[in-house]
């Protein structure tokens, strides 16, 4: 019997401080060499810039990979869009 091999997904089990960053009179940060390495990040690498919410006000920026966001979206959303009958025109 063949074993179901689960891809990882990063779920935040709990928060932890990676470092501490600065932003430069031009609104640029620099990620420490050793969080790139970490995270597999690249130059041209995509990041997707999430913020979380606290009374009307944001408090925390989460910064995901595109291609792991849309590998997530695609697991949630897939199974629905197989279930959705197509279009045969008309309407």
């Amino acid at each position: 019997m063949e074993k179901e091999t689960k891809t990882q997904s990063c779920e935040p089990a709990c928060c932890k401080v990676e470092a501490v960053v600065s932003i430069d009179a031009r609104g640029q940060m620099v990620l420490p060499k050793e969080l790139r390495e970490k995270m597999g990040l690249r130059a041209g690498d995509k990041l997707v810039v999430t913020s979380l919410e606290k009374e009307g006000k944001s408090c925390c920026l989460l910064l995901t990979k595109a291609e792991e966001l849309a590998g997530m979206m695609r697991g949630v959303l897939g199974p629905l869009m197989e279930e959705t009958p197509q279009s045969t025109g008309g309407l």
